[in-house]
C-alpha cells in the first residue's frame, strides 16, 4: 500500500503560514489582493437522524455557494459505554447522490444493498455513491461497542453530475494512505479531496471537488488558494478563527464564500480545527426528496417508484 505522502514547511507555492506579528490594527488578518470574500455565515442546528444526535449546517439549500455539496452534518461527538446500544440509523435509500462519511474518532458500521458489510474508523473516509438507487444502514461501531470511546465525524452529501444519476451504485472505503498531509510550525492539512499545492488524494471523484481537514495552531494564518470559479466554503469543528473583513467564526458555524477571487485567508489566536471545502459548481437544477437528489420531478417519481418495488434492496435484509 501507498504510504502517505507528507510535506513539511512553509515554503509551498500558493499556500502560506505567518504569525500573528503581520497585524493590521487588532485584526490577526492582513490585505491581500485576491482574497474571497464572504458572502455569508451560518450556525450549524441541532437534529436527530434515527438515534445519531447531528449538527446541521445546510441541507439542500445555499446551494449558489456550497455546490456540488447539498447536505452537511457533524456527527457528534458523543461519548459511548462499552456495551450500550449502538447509536443507528436503520435502513433507509439514496439515489443520486453521494453521502461520504469522515471518522475523526470512534469507528462505525456500514451495511448496504450491495452485499458490502464493513467496519470503518479513524480517518477513514467512505464514499456511498447511490446512482439509480440503493439501501444502507449506519451504526456506531464494533470497538465501540467492546471497548466504548467517543463517536465523532461527518457525514456531507456530494451530488451527483446529472449523466450519473443513473449509473450503478457502489461502495468505496478510502483509508489514511489515500489521502496526503501537509504539516508545518504552524498548521496541519489533511487533503481528503482535491489537490492543495503539491499534496493530492487518491481518491477519484465525478466532477471536481476539495475537501481539507485543517488544523491551526495558536496565533496562525493560513492562505489557501481554490479556483477562483469554484465555491468555498469553511466550518469550525472546535476553537475559533478570524475570516475576510475582521469576522469572527465560531465552533459549529459555516462561513461561504463568494466566488470571483483565489484565497481563503484565515486566522486564529487561539488555535482551531476546521474543514475547508467546495469545488466546481454544477449549474444544474437540484430537485430533491429526503435522500433522492436529482434533476426534475420525474426523476424522482422513479426513485420512489424503483423503492417501493424493491429495486433498490431489501431494508430488512441490510438492518438485519
Amino acid at each position: 500500500m501507498m504510504r502517505r505522502k507528507f510535506i513539511k514547511g512553509s515554503a509551498i507555492l500558493g499556500l502560506s503560514v505567518a504569525s500573528g506579528k503581520l497585524l493590521v490594527g487588532n485584526s490577526g488578518m492582513y490585505h491581500a489582493d485576491s482574497k474571497r470574500k464572504v458572502h455569508r455565515i451560518l450556525s450549524a442546528s441541532g437534529v436527530n437522524v434515527g438515534t445519531l444526535p447531528v449538527m446541521r449546517a445546510f441541507a439542500g439549500d445555499q446551494n449558489d455557494y456550497v455546490s456540488p455539496y447539498v447536505l452537511f452534518d457533524e456527527f457528534g461527538p458523543v461519548k459511548l459505554e462499552a456495551g450500550t446500544d449502538p447509536l443507528r440509523v436503520d435502513a433507509h435509500p439514496h439515489a443520486g447522490v453521494t453521502p461520504t462519511t469522515y471518522f475523526l474518532q470512534g469507528t462505525g458500521h456500514h451495511k448496504d444493498s450491495l452485499d458490502y458489510d464493513f467496519q470503518i474508523g479513524k480517518g477513514d473516509f467512505m464514499m456511498f455513491s447511490s446512482g439509480k438507487g440503493a439501501i444502507h444502514m449506519e451504526e456506531s461501531g464494533k470497538k465501540l461497542y467492546d471497548e466504548g470511546g467517543f463517536y465523532h465525524g461527518f457525514q456531507i452529501w456530494l451530488n451527483t453530475p446529472s449523466k450519473y444519476k443513473f449509473q450503478d451504485p457502489t461502495t468505496t472505503v478510502h483509508r489514511e494512505e489515500h489521502m496526503d498531509l501537509i504539516e508545518s510550525e504552524k498548521y496541519w492539512v489533511k487533503v481528503v479531496l482535491g489537490q492543495l499545492a503539491e499534496a493530492k488524494s487518491r481518491i477519484e471523484l465525478q466532477s471536481p471537488a476539495f475537501y481539507y481537514h485543517v488544523k491551526l495552531k495558536q496565533d496562525a494564518r493560513l492562505d489557501i488558494p481554490t479556483d477562483p470559479q469554484h465555491n468555498a466554503f469553511a466550518y469550525v469543528i472546535q476553537g475559533s478563527m478570524e475570516v475576510e473583513g475582521a469576522r469572527k467564526v465560531d465552533q459549529h458555524q459555516v462561513v461561504l464564500y463568494q466566488r470571483g477571487e483565489s484565497q481563503i485567508n484565515l486566522y486564529s489566536e487561539c488555535g482551531a480545527e476546521l474543514l475547508v471545502m467546495g469545488g466546481q459548481p454544477l449549474d444544474e437544477r437540484v430537485y430533491s426528496y429526503g435522500p433522492f437528489v436529482m434533476n426534475n420531478e420525474d426523476q424522482i417519481r422513479e426513485c420512489i417508484h424503483n423503492y417501493q418495488n424493491g429495486l433498490m434492496g431489501n431494508p430488512d435484509l441490510v438492518n438485519r
